[in-house]
């Protein structure tokens, strides 16, 4: 599993832009709503057994959205594209903090 801490999470017209810190290292992030498809990219590239992973971004007092993503290869940026995560981040944008990835 991979944990990324949400640093900063700006709204902007339809859309998510902020910075994320994985192992220490910063990484820019954008969320945004599905319009070319589910897809899920990473700084770094990974290997899962499966084509979808499980993204879920968390707060406290068990505050969370999930989506499964289908992973689409290695980008600048995460990238995160889900009508489901970015709905509710548009109503719980200051109240998530962590960011975690399930592969296998």
């Amino acid at each position: 599993m991979l944990n990324f801490k949400i640093k900063k999470l700006d709204i902007f017209q339809s859309y998510f832009f902020g910075e994320v810190e994985f192992r220490e290292d910063p990484y820019k992030i954008n969320v945004q709503n599905q319009r070319r498809g589910k897809v899920l990219k990473l700084p770094f590239e990974i290997n899962p057994k499966r084509e979808k992973v499980l993204v879920r971004i968390t707060g406290p007092k068990d505050l969370f959205v999930e989506d499964y993503l289908p992973y689409k290869g290695e980008s600048e940026w995460l990238e995160i594209d889900s009508d489901e995560i970015t709905y509710f981040l548009a109503d719980h944008q200051d109240q998530l903090d962590t960011i975690e990835i399930m592969y296998e």
